[in-house]
Parts: structure tokens; C-alpha cells; sequence
């Protein structure tokens, strides 16, 4: 991936962008087409897919067999570098020394960010999720409604490639007729987990998911997506003729050197850089936001990790796209004599109202599933099929002890094993030999799981602050968590233990587990499913919001949050559909300010 360095920048450019991933990837991508000059500050190295992407190699062609290494948390396989829960130099702490109100912070610092290792399940943000207060009378409305955001929505999906059904559901918005691509045949679990969720109730239907089915239409989506710009059209149309359709081979999660899965780094960055229009400054640690003696952002602050020496760009426009915990920290560390206590924290509110995505899981083992005939369902490496959630008539009749819901992702394959054991060795232990061997067999692919998506409603007690006495090692005073579940999410956590249970037993099976007494033994503590929002919250007020509907700050006109710290709830839908839907409805409000000189 081209980069330069600091002393390669242009004196001003039009528009600073913080942040390489989701968020900053789709800003590059929507202003430099339009001609708008750019430069691009991420935290971490360069890191280009298509030549570092370890995707044909066998499990017994890695190192330790795959395993997971303090520099590698996830395994070999895992995409990230140079990132993970701890990152070398960069701590933070928690405001609780309990076990139940730790946060867990994942940070990558690379070139794309976490787009390179996500899921890529792609799910839109539904009608109730944008006006949640409206409808159940928690949590807070968002200042904009889903007919708002449904045309980026279709924008973002005819752009990455989207692979999917529309069911009708309420709720679950469906896409225009064309815009999805096809999705990929069910496994056997899948299959399995669909015919006893209609005994049960449980929809179970083709998931949403950023991987290419069939090449995208190159020939058509350009100009849909960029009318009377023809040479955005070409730009694009090139870039996607350059994506193959996936083969069903390797897991998503290594990175994909044929671009079949959406990637910041395959998909958004190389037409932005093909514009002209864009430079990328790695290992940039951004400190603050600098603000000129007319109170307008003019550039950002940043530590050039390369030299440990303090460096800056400037820029007519500002967008913090980080990453929701990195853009608080930039905040609350942009402090001068206008904004004593931080960029947009003059009500007291950067760093409120936290969110992660409600999360537990259970296994079971299903006899109907053993011994199948030898077959490959490696797939689309994630989830073919998943539950929406199917529980809003009976939370209005009064069925449920809780409010809002989750959907759920079910796993179960007999793709290629890794570096251990394909088979728990509670089934193998004290075996050898021939039996060993038959028992292996029998038990491989027999197992199903399970996994609540939750949605999050937010609380008081969930927020991020500056640490008054710990910095990093530049000096930069790091992020000091707090946490607390409520009791609502234990009610979604042990709703979902129990639909689990349900649907092992109904398929002959058995949970490999004793089912949790309570919602706390097996949620995921918050932020370990790395959906982390909120933290700089949108809306109608300034007095209690951080930006408003565009993701402009109420401080300072020309400063724009693109990730997920503007997030005013945190639906049961995964965000980063929702992240570059909203980069770029306002992306497109910066170039028509811009063009009007407002900002």
C-alpha cells in the first residue's frame, strides 16, 4: 500500500482523516472521488492483503500449528498485526479491580484496522434501532431514522458486495431487489438448526455477510454509485473487476488476497489512492486535535511512531474515525484554553454512554451428526446462517422479561481442522489406536454452537475517562474504563442460554456444559466482542450530545466523528454496516459544506 512520510505531506489539505478502517476508509473513498485532497493518519504500519495474507497455507505448514502467541491473540491465521487486547507501549486501565466490570479493549494498528479480521457480517440497523426510546421508552433516540440512512445502506452494500436474503421480518430491513448478492447453501448444522427452529419458532435464514458470492457488476454499480462522475465510474469499475468471487477454501479471518471479502485495504483505499487525491501517513499516533485562533479544527497532532518525535498535518476539515475508543481518547486529550476539559466535552459527555454487543454462547453435541460421509464445508469461512430476532410480538404481549433482543450465529462445520485436536478430548481421553482413530471420526463435525448477539442498552456506568496518572509511552495520558452490565442484559444472556438448550435437545443432542445459573457466568465481559460504540453520542441537543445528525461536533464546525463513537444505541446488529453507511451520508455532507464554504 503507497504511503509517505511526514515530511512528504503537502503543507494544507482538505480534509485530515484519522484512521484507516471502516469509518476512515469509506471518508477516503467518498471525498476523494469528488475530488476532495486528503491525507490519511494510521496509528499503525502499512499492510497490504493481496502479498501478507497467509490464506493457502495448511494448519501444519504454521507456526505452532496456528496456535495463538502473545503478539498473535487469535491464532497465526488471525489477520491482525501489531495489535490485539494489549499493545506494547499503549495500555489502559479499568476502573474496577471486579471481575464483572472489566472492559477488554481490541485495538489493531494496521492499515485498515479491524476490517481486516471482522466477521463481516453485514446486518442494517432496523427502525426500532433508531428510535429504541420511541418505541420502548429506554435508552435515548437517535436524531436521525432509518429512512435516513437506508440510501447509504444500499450504497455501502452495492459497493463492498453483500451476500444475503430479504425475509420480510419486522425489523430486519430488507435491500432493494438486485442489491444482494447470492447467498452461499447452508451446511448440514445450518440445515439441521433451520428444520428444528420451525418446531420452535426460531427463524434460521441465510445471514448478511461482506464476502463475494459472483463478481460484483462493474459495469453497472459504478454509475449508480457515483452519478455524472465518470471518472470515479472507471476508478471503481477497475477496482472491482480486480475482486474475485470466493472459492470456499481458507477462513475469512486471515485476510483475502483475491478480495472476495470487503476489506478497507482491498476495497476503499486503493480507489481513493487511485484518485490522486489521497496520501497515507503510517505509524502515526494521533495525539489531539489542534484548534486555530479562529476556534476551528486546522489540523491534527500526531506522534511518528518511527521517530518518536511530535509531528503535524493541516487540514481545512478534521474527521476522527479511529475507532470509538481512539477518537474519545483524541477528545479528551485535545485540551487548550477554548476546551479546557477536551474537544466537545464542555457538557461533560465525550467518553458517556459506552456500549458492546451482549454476548455468551453454548456448545452442544448432536449424535445426528456423527459419522457423516468425509465432505468439505469450509464456505465462506463465517456463518452461512443465523437467527433474527423473532421475539418483538411477544415482548408487546407481555411474554418476556426483557427488553430489546439478540439474534444468533450459529457454527457448525467440518472445515478443515487446525493445529489441535478437531474433537474435544473429553470424547478421546484414555483412547488410542483404532478406537481412537474411530472415535475421532465419529465425533468430528457432530458438534453445534450457538452464539447471542445482544442488543445494549446504555447506562451510566459504562464510560471512558482520561487516567489522571498513567500514560502511554509517548507520554499521552491512555483511557481509563468503566463497566456494568444490567440487569437487562442478563435477562437477553440467559433467554438465549435457554433457546439453546432448546434447540440441542430438540435435535437429539446435549449441551457439552451445565446451563449457567445467571447471566454473569457466561456473558462475554464488555468490549470482547469488539463492537465497542458510543462514547461521543449524535443528537438534537448540545447539552447532551456530542455531535448532531451529520457527525459534525456542536464545538467545532469543521470536526467530524466517522466511526462508531457517535453510536447512540447498540442494536443486536453488528455496526460496521452501520459505521460506513453513516461515513458516508456524511462524507457527502462535508463535500456539499465545503463546496458552500461553511466549514
Amino acid at each position: 500500500m503507497p504511503t509517505i512520510s511526514i515530511d512528504q505531506a503537502k503543507p494544507e489539505y482538505d480534509v485530515v482523516i484519522v484512521g484507516s478502517g471502516a469509518g476512515g476508509g469509506q471518508m477516503a473513498y467518498t471525498l476523494t472521488l469528488a475530488g476532495l485532497k486528503c491525507v490519511m493518519l494510521e496509528a499503525g504500519r502499512s499492510y497490504d492483503p493481496l502479498t501478507e495474507t497467509p490464506m493457502f497455507q495448511r494448519a501444519d505448514q504454521a507456526p505452532l500449528g496456528g496456535s495463538s502467541t502473545p503478539d498473535k491473540d487469535m491464532g497465526f491465521w488471525d489477520a491482525t498485526i501489531d495489535g490485539g487486547w494489549e499493545v506494547p507501549g499503549e495500555p489502559y486501565t479499568q476502573g474496577s479491580d471486579h471481575k464483572d466490570e472489566q472492559f477488554t479493549w481490541w485495538r489493531a494498528r494496521m492499515m485498515g484496522g479491524r476490517t481486516n479480521h471482522w466477521g463481516r457480517i453485514s446486518l442494517r440497523n432496523g427502525p426500532y434501532d433508531f428510535k429504541p426510546y420511541s418505541y420502548d421508552g429506554l435508552g435515548f433516540d437517535w436524531p436521525i431514522s432509518y429512512e435516513d440512512v437506508a440510501p447509504y445502506y444500499d450504497k455501502v452494500e452495492m459497493l463492498i458486495g453483500v451476500f444475503g436474503t430479504n425475509e420480510g421480518m419486522e425489523n430486519i430491513p430488507d435491500s432493494p431487489l438486485g442489491v444482494l448478492l447470492p447467498p452461499p447453501k447452508g451446511r448440514v448444522g445450518d440445515l439441521l438448526a433451520q428444520k428444528t427452529g420451525k418446531k420452535l419458532g426460531v427463524p434460521v435464514v441465510p445471514i448478511h455477510r461482506a464476502v463475494l458470492t459472483k463478481q460484483l457488476d462493474a459495469d453497472t454499480i459504478p454509475a449508480k454509485l457515483h452519478p455524472g462522475n465518470k471518472r470515479a465510474q472507471k476508478i471503481v469499475g477497475d477496482s472491482m473487476r480486480s475482486r474475485a468471487a470466493c472459492f470456499w477454501a481458507t477462513n475469512c479471518g486471515r485476510g483475502c488476497s483475491i478480495k472476495a471479502t470487503y476489506q478497507s485495504t482491498t476495497v476503499h483505499l486503493p480507489p481513493a489512492l487511485e484518485s490522486g487525491n489521497l496520501d497515507i501517513i503510517p505509524n502515526a499516533h494521533a495525539r489531539e486535535v489542534l484548534i486555530g485562533q479562529d476556534g476551528k479544527a486546522d489540523g491534527v497532532l500526531f506522534v511518528d511512531k518511527t521517530t518518536g518525535k511530535e509531528e503535524r498535518v493541516k487540514g481545512k476539515v478534521v474527521v476522527l474515525a479511529a475507532s470509538s475508543g481512539e477518537s474519545v481518547r483524541i477528545l479528551l486529550n485535545s485540551k487548550s484554553n477554548r476546551h479546557p476539559d477536551g474537544i466537545g466535552n464542555g457538557n461533560g459527555v465525550v467518553g458517556k454512554w459506552v456500549m458492546d454487543t451482549v454476548a455468551s454462547s453454548l456448545q452442544g453435541q448432536i449424535p445426528a451428526l456423527e459419522n457423516l460421509p468425509p465432505h468439505n464445508e469450509d464456505g465462506a469461512g463465517g456463518s452461512h446462517f443465523y437467527s433474527p430476532w423473532w421475539g418483538l410480538e411477544a415482548q408487546r404481549q407481555g411474554k418476556l422479561d426483557f427488553a430489546r433482543g439478540y439474534h444468533i450465529e450459529i457454527g457448525s462445520t467440518r472445515r478443515m481442522p487446525g493445529g489441535g485436536s478437531p474433537v474435544s478430548m473429553r470424547y478421546l481421553r484414555g483412547l488410542h489406536g483404532a478406537k481412537l482413530k474411530e472415535d475421532a471420526r465419529r465425533y468430528y463435525g457432530s458438534f453445534i454452537n450457538f452464539a447471542s448477539r445482544g442488543h445494549m442498552i446504555p447506562n451510566e456506568h459504562c464510560y471512558a475517562e482520561l487516567d489522571s496518572d498513567v500514560k502511554d509511552k509517548w507520554g499521552i495520558p491512555v483511557l481509563k474504563w468503566h463497566w456494568k452490565w444490567s440487569e437487562n442484559e442478563m435477562k437477553i444472556v440467559m433467554h438465549g442460554e435457554h433457546t439453546f438448550a432448546d434447540m440441542i435437545e430438540e435435535m437429539g443432542g446435549k449441551p457439552t456444559r451445565k446451563l449457567a445459573n445467571n447471566g454473569y457466568e457466561v456473558v462475554r465481559p464488555g468490549g470482547n466482542v469488539k463492537h465497542e460504540v458510543g462514547g461521543a453520542r449524535m443528537g438534537d441537543d448540545p447539552n447532551d450530545s456530542v455531535c448532531n445528525k451529520w457527525n459534525q461536533t456542536w464545538d467545532v464546525k469543521n470536526l467530524f466523528l466517522a466511526d462508531a463513537a457517535p453510536f447512540v444505541s447498540n442494536a443486536d446488529k453488528n455496526p460496521t454496516l452501520t459505521i460506513m453507511a453513516l461515513a458516508w451520508r456524511c462524507a457527502d455532507r462535508i463535500i456539499e459544506e465545503s463546496a458552500k464554504g461553511n466549514l
